[in-house]
């Protein structure tokens, strides 16, 4: 599963609690998606408010320098900031896909919440992240059916 660590060593600047015992359930990009223990990304103007993903389970979210975190954030919520959420986005799929393809036998994974693909024609990026997060979330399933014969 995806860690405050694993995220924080991506990021240089953070703030917030630093606790390495948190673990992402979720990561996602849609404020108003169930995120249990998520993080969550907003890589648009779509993806909703950091209020509502909060609301919906969110325990940390990557944020963009440039941009003022709300007043409502609790002062100990996590937060990761980066130039480019959906670069820091790619940098963190990246990152826990190679992890993936080293750990064949793990029983907990991270799954990655995004808008269907289809929907996703602004950029090419968004289509690739969300191809993505299929592949992440397809390896973690066929490695859950490969144990139970």
């Amino acid at each position: 599963m995806l860690t405050y660590q694993d995220v924080s060593g991506l990021f240089s600047k953070t703030s917030g609690i630093n606790d390495e015992n948190i673990h992402f359930c979720t990561v996602s990009s849609l404020a108003g998606a169930r995120q249990p223990k998520g993080l969550f990304i907003p890589v648009s103007a779509d993806s909703g408010t950091l209020q509502e993903a909060i609301s919906n389970g969110a325990v940390a979210a990557v944020w963009p320098e440039n941009e003022r975190v709300p007043a409502y954030a609790p002062n100990h919520f996590p937060i990761f900031f980066t130039e480019d959420n959906l670069k820091g986005l790619e940098k963190i799929m990246k990152s826990y896909y190679n992890y993936l393809l080293q750990h064949e036998k793990i029983s907990e994974k991270t799954k990655f919440i995004f808008a269907d693909k289809g929907l996703l024609n602004e950029t090419d990026e968004t289509y690739d992240i969300a191809v993505m997060a299929e592949t992440i979330n397809r390896l973690g399933s066929n490695q859950e059916k490969a144990g139970e014969e």
